[in-house]
């Protein structure tokens, strides 16, 4: 039986994408980054909601649209800030700030 051998993550990160620093490299990294903030917030939305004992239907019924964008919120699709903002304010999350670090927070609503 032939020897099976592994390959470190970050080698197959550098094959596909280049080295860290690299344009390509940067771009996937921003691209993963995006993701994960949108699932934490999709998660968030989804316990706040579960924990208010709502459905989906009735999320989107307090502020306008469908179960299927609500859906695709908590799944971590794209969405916009006004529209997260109505969706917090519609679980009765009454403000909310934006940490960007060096330059501060910036309150959204």
């Amino acid at each position: 039986m032939e020897k099976m051998t592994l390959t470190p993550f970050e080698d197959v990160l550098d094959e596909f994408y280049g080295k860290i620093g690299s344009p390509a490299r940067d771009k996937h990294e921003r691209k993963v980054d995006e993701a994960v903030h949108a699932y934490q917030i999709g998660e968030a939305v989804k316990k706040v909601r579960l924990k208010q004992k709502l459905t989906q239907e009735e999320l989107g019924e307090r502020i306008g649209v469908k179960a299927a964008q609500i859906s695709r919120i908590e799944r971590g699709g794209n969405t916009t800030i006004p529209t997260i903002s109505r969706v917090f304010k519609a679980l009765g999350i009454a403000t909310a700030t934006l940490d960007l670090g060096a330059a501060g927070k910036v309150a959204l609503w």
